[in-house]
């Protein structure tokens, strides 16, 4: 049976949410394969309120582009090009070239502060060598959370304009600090999450594939599921400011608001075209690319036994991971409460989200532009439980 949710039942959540936690929000919810819910609110520039959100306005994905690049390593994985407990040496050898590594506290990716080394790590020393392709992807390689890599990639780069060449010497000299920056932990441990990690699994996807990583995720992924949407660098790509949401005035770097470049400093400043993020979509686009993860639609080329693998709990600490996927945690998760628990999914720090409950066939996009008004995850956090609770019960009721 067709489900069909009616956005009203939303008016009461927005109005304590629209535009105080984002000014703008696209949400698509498939049930069953068929859309039950697609709709826009707010506005893209909430001061004179013009350009109203459509169902077609893109967002910045954030940490939600790494399940594009982890599913296209896995489709390398399936097409034998590697494997999952090969060494990250194996392909990128000059990460193995500052060895034995050191320990350090990495840096806290708000503050921007330099964290102190814990205690049992005094002296440590760390071979970078075991560190292989599945610590990337469960976030137990060890490596720092976070580093200001987009300081040492060059200059601070200009407003983007249409039809802008892609700038590689960023990315490079990006890649030659972060092959040798210490670690903050010993390797397969513990859950650090690390946007470096995904960084590094990005390269070794465009090395194993032979060129730029978004022709890597557009060949592997994008490509095979008509996923058009998915774009880096959409005002260099010729995707009009006026269909993209912007995110956050940065005071701090670029003393602008970013708006058609990625919110991420370090994507932005190495060119806008990394593992961790970077990417843009439309809603609709990030639910159908949950719907072929889900009923594994035969375009996509990672088989049943990998995908299985991907959203099987691999390691638990700070979240539940599988290979890539956040599993749904009991208590306080961003799917809500009524999601079931084998649910999986990710979170994208500006605001977007996606989840799939595997039980009730459901997929729900939701992507917010949160950010504009800051960094404080608090509101967001309370408003995707509510608002996924609410397509559940109206899932449930129909």
């Amino acid at each position: 049976m067709t489900v069909s949710i009616d956005p009203a039942a939303f008016d009461s959540l927005l109005a304590e949410h629209l535009p105080r936690t984002f000014p703008a929000l696209g949400m698509c919810v498939i049930h069953r394969g068929e859309i039950a819910l697609e709709a826009g609110w707010g506005w893209l520039d909430p001061s004179t309120k013009q350009l109203p959100v459509a169902t077609d306005t893109f967002f910045d994905l954030a940490s939600v582009s790494k399940l594009l690049v982890e599913v296209s390593f896995l489709a390398l994985v399936e097409a034998g090009a590697v494997a999952l407990d090969d060494a990250l040496v194996s392909v990128l050898p000059e990460f193995g070239r500052v060895n034995p590594r050191a320990v350090a506290g990495g840096q806290d990716p708000h503050t921007r502060a330099f964290l102190p080394t814990e205690a049992r790590f005094d002296g440590m020393t760390i071979d970078p060598s075991t560190v292989t392709f599945k610590h990337l992807l469960t976030h137990s390689s060890g490596l720092a959370p976070w580093r200001a890599i987009y300081l040492l990639a060059g200059e601070n780069p200009p407003p983007p304009v249409s039809g802008e060449v892609y700038d590689d010497a960023r990315w490079q000299r990006g890649l030659a600090a972060m092959v040798a920056f210490p670690f903050a932990g010993t390797v397969g441990d513990t859950i650090r999450y690390t946007d470096v990690g995904i960084m590094l699994l990005g390269e070794a996807v465009a090395r194993l594939f032979g060129g730029r990583l978004d022709q890597a995720v557009r060949a592997l992924a994008l490509q095979p599921l008509g996923l058009q949407s998915f774009t880096y660098n959409p005002v260099q790509n010729g995707i009009p400011r006026e269909r993209i949401a912007p995110t956050e005035f940065d005071n701090h770097w670029r003393m602008r608001r970013a708006w058609g470049e990625a919110h991420d400093e370090n994507a932005c400043g190495l060119g806008g075209i990394a593992g961790h993020a970077g990417l843009f979509a439309t809603p609709r686009d990030v639910a159908r690319f949950g719907c072929a993860w889900l009923s594994g639609d035969p375009r996509l080329p990672v088989g049943e036994e990998l995908r299985r693998l991907a959203t099987q709990e691999q390691i638990r600490g700070q979240y539940r991971l599988g290979l890539g996927w956040m599993l749904k945690a009991r208590g306080d998760s961003s799917a809500g409460d009524l999601y079931s628990s084998s649910s999986y999914g990710h979170t994208g720090f500006t605001g977007t989200s996606l989840w799939i409950d595997p039980e009730r066939q459901l997929v729900c996009a939701l992507l917010s532009n949160r950010v504009y008004h800051g960094r404080d995850p608090a509101r967001i956090h309370a408003f995707r439980r509510a608002a996924h609770d609410l397509i559940v019960a109206a899932i449930d009721r129909a």
